[in-house]
């Protein structure tokens, strides 16, 4: 059979029991069980993975155990070796097989990239950051306290990722056949997997800076050098910036039962997500009969849906614009002269400190040895960062307060969402298992009711506590830690140190509901999300009351605009609105460029300027003067005071808009200097966009249609890797990646949904590439969700599982 499962036979698979147990034993003395199972009856496992259209991966076991074993094999087959990579990462063994210097693996050929995109570390230092800062014993006892289910969800991965690299040893794809890195996996390094995932708005953030503050020879002697001038308090707000606009945005909008034609809920689900990085999607469909039946995408290995649908409720995610972290700045007791005793209500308190190894291969193959001692006070870890302010000197320290670091619910939380009958039931299990790390939550139901709610984990800091005599450094989030006042709360309904949801900002509603990485505040302009009297929200939340990005503000105009002529909608509706490809800053301001532009003497700015008039101010393959008008706005986009109405808090949609008179020149200024540029690469100003915006695998070019999204205000988001060159704009960076709509129907889920990459990172799988034309053409697939629908696919194929 092969790898992608696309014969239609069965195959049926088993193991002995010596055999398993030798494979328990595999693994570089790693335990593939969970802490508490006893090891005289070893676990048995068993799925039916079957495959249809686009090798979606069906997995149907009687138990936890048995989906994720089924999960693993199938994720294995399509992307083995960026799992084996990854878990380099998590076990802090990049140096050890790639060299200390080299960056993570790169992307190569459409393949896979293991960079994480939020750290950009070499192998050391990566190496190091993950030993030293991730705490098994910690994640140990966290899953330990936890459900059952999880845990046997990480040991049934653990034992279907072991059999598949055994079963094609010797056979794996190019990028990693026999390579020694290619290793059996335990359920520790499950736990390892799900921590990094938890950490990447929160202890990724300050990778470098937490690494930074490791010292060298056991002991961390204070700092006596020069004073480092504070020049760079801003770093922090821009890496939050490029973390929710420029890695990981995303679209969600749930429509309930006043808006739609049928009364029921409509869900799209878009996330905007890394196309080569080891946060792919992965579409599944994870079926225990009786117990749970879900489908959707896994992100980068997780065992569960985390974008999906059942029979009665579907859900998304988008980046919440929360912050999961605060810092802390802790006066030291200048007694000790090795900096590493800090008070906290005036009582002295002993730092605790953790020393890890990093191996690095040489060039010439042999190894070498350095190690490093981590310090870690009762509000977090040392860190080190002195153009921003953050020090460690003989008189003070600064840590980071981190509020996923242990957070081993996200498993069970989308268990939970998975388990769900309506919104109620969704929003019940966000309130009581706290374990969305960096996430908001939309979801729509058959009733046609809709929710919004940011549920991440979020540091219980009360607007309060942002008085000047706690919060001591603004620009970095930075409180006074040496007195317990200033310290993160608690509340009995919710993990230490965090918010509960049921005080956290979110709406429940029978119109609609959206979210495209912005504040909470605006998650339906018909009625804003302020907090309560009188100090509302945390600001740890997000801000109210300031102008939102233009990806956002078409997201409600487009859809209030088709409600104004269409008041009860369909699904078909709902995925015109997921591609219309409306380019909001073109809406906004060439009303009144136009006349300008037009009027102007330079005789390429005329030119220029009657492109973009003649331009239907879209981003679809047949848009002529997209590409111009992209290059113009790259640079008009930053001009200042460019707009004529300013921000009116009432109406964040439609404001702030127009061309502000003052800004005339430098708007002039910027479409010339675009129109250069194309003019000397031999563009054409009113080139079609589909012949200049596309991404090439295994010799195959796809036009895309789709724009920038925050910069220019694209609903539909496609960031490129490249700059325009002669022949256009090459592969995606990021962007629009899975993409869902969903309702009901009086059976179940009516489900239409694409994966723009397809399920593979290997160019020779038959799922490598298949999906990409589906999201140019505008095609959506339904999706098999029952038992006859999946056997009745013309791509099915199935194979049992068991040992």
């Amino acid at each position: 059979m092969s790898r992608g499962l696309v014969h239609h036979n069965r195959l049926v698979l088993s193991a002995s029991a010596a055999s398993l147990a030798a494979l328990a034993i595999a693994g570089c003395g790693r335990s593939d069980e969970a802490p508490g199972l006893s090891t005289a009856v070893r676990p048995q496992f068993s799925a039916e993975l079957a495959r249809t259209s686009h090798g979606i991966a069906h997995i149907r076991a009687r138990d936890f155990r048995g989906i994720g074993y089924g999960l693993a094999y199938a994720y294995a087959q399509d992307n083995v070796c960026m799992f084996a990579d990854t878990i380099l990462t998590v076990r802090g063994e990049r140096s050890r097989f790639f060299g200390a210097d080299k960056a993570a693996t790169p992307a190569v050929n459409g393949e896979y990239g293991a960079n994480s995109d939020f750290m950009k570390l070499n192998n050391e230092d990566s190496d190091f950051f993950f030993k030293g800062y991730l705490d098994a014993e910690q994640l140990k006892a966290g899953y330990a306290a936890g459900s059952q289910e999880a845990r046997d969800l990480l040991t049934g991965y653990a034992a279907g990722y072991n059999r598949y690299l055994k079963e094609y040893a010797g056979r794996y794809p190019a990028a990693c056949n026999k390579a020694p890195w290619v290793r059996p996996i335990s359920y520790e390094d499950m736990m390892l997997v799900l921590a990094e995932k938890a950490l990447h708005a929160s202890g990724q953030v300050f990778a470098q800076e937490i690494v930074d503050a490791a010292r060298e020879g056991g002991v961390a002697l204070a700092d006596k050098g020069a004073q480092v001038r504070v020049s760079d308090t801003g770093f922090l707000q821009r890496r939050l910036d490029r973390l929710s606009r420029e890695q990981l945005g995303s679209n969600g909008l749930a429509l309930g039962k006043d808006t739609t034609a049928s009364g029921r809920g409509i869900l799209l689900g878009n996330p905007h997500y890394p196309w080569t990085s080891t946060d792919r999607f992965y579409q599944a469909h994870l079926t225990i009969p009786g117990r749970y039946d879900a489908m959707g995408v896994i992100l980068g290995g997780i065992p569960m849906i985390v974008i999906g649908f059942n029979k009665d409720v579907a859900w998304t995610h988008t980046v919440t614009r929360a912050v999961h972290f605060t810092t802390f700045r802790l006066a030291l007791d200048t007694r000790d002269p090795s900096g590493t005793t800090y008070l906290y209500d005036g009582v002295p308190a002993k730092m605790t400190s953790k020393t890890v190894s990093v191996d690095s291969l040489r060039p010439d193959g042999s190894m070498t040895r350095r190690s490093k001692t981590f310090y870690f006070t009762r509000q977090g870890v040392v860190l080190v960062k002195p153009d921003a302010g953050i020090t460690w000197s003989a008189q003070a320290v600064h840590v980071l307060g981190d509020a996923n670091r242990h957070n081993t619910r996200l498993v069970e939380q989308w268990i939970g969402l998975g388990s769900a009958g309506n919104v109620n039931e969704i929003k019940a299990s966000l309130d009581k298992i706290v374990g969305l790390p960096w996430v908001n939550t939309m979801a729509a139901d058959r009733n046609g009711n809709v929710l919004y709610a940011d549920a991440s984990v979020v540091p219980k800091v009360g607007a309060d506590k942002f008085a000047p005599d706690c919060l001591v450094l603004p620009q970095v989030l930075m409180f006074d830690g040496s007195r317990s006042a200033c310290a993160w709360g608690s509340d009995a309904r919710a993990p230490a140190g965090v918010h509960s949801p049921v005080d956290a900002p979110w709406m429940m509603r029978s119109d609609y509901v959206g979210n495209s990485n912005d504040s909470y505040w605006l998650s339906n302009p018909r009625a804003l999300l302020t907090g309560p009297a009188p100090l509302g929200y945390s600001p740890l939340y997000g801000a109210t009351g300031v102008a939102q990005m233009l990806r956002t503000r078409i997201g409600f105009r487009q859809l209030e605009d088709v409600l104004a002529n269409k008041p009860r909608l369909h699904m078909s509706d709902v995925q015109e609105l997921a591609f219309a490809n409306r380019v909001y800053a073109a809406e906004l301001m060439l009303p009144e460029f136009l006349p300008l532009c037009g009027a102007s003497a330079d005789v390429l700015v005329a030119q220029a300027c009657r492109v973009l008039g003649a331009w239907d101010r879209h981003a679809n393959l047949d848009s002529r003067g997209a590409v111009l008008f992209r290059e113009f706005w790259k640079r008009a986009s930053s001009i200042p005071d460019k707009w004529a109405v300013a921000l009116d808090a009432a109406d964040p949609v439609n404001t702030p808009r127009g061309l502000a008179p003052a800004a005339g020149p430098a708007m002039l200024s910027a479409l010339k200097d675009a129109a250069r540029q194309m003019q000397a690469l031999n563009v054409p100003l009113d080139g079609r966009l589909g012949d200049y915006q596309s991404d090439t695998r295994n010799g195959m070019r796809v036009a895309l249609h789709g724009a920038i999204g925050d910069i220019d205000g694209s609903y539909n988001s496609i960031h490129m890797e490249t700059a325009l060159q002669a022949d256009g704009y090459h592969q995606i960076a990021w962007g629009t990646s899975y993409v869902q709509t969903v309702t009901f129907d009086e059976v179940g889920p009516v489900a239409q949904a694409m994966l723009l990459y397809g399920q593979s990172v290997d160019p020779a799988s038959p799922y490598h590439v298949d999906q990409l034309s589906l999201y140019s053409q505008k095609s959506w697939p339904l999706l098999p969700f029952t038992q006859h629908s999946i056997r009745d696919d013309p791509r099915y194929s199935v194979t049992t599982l068991s040992e």
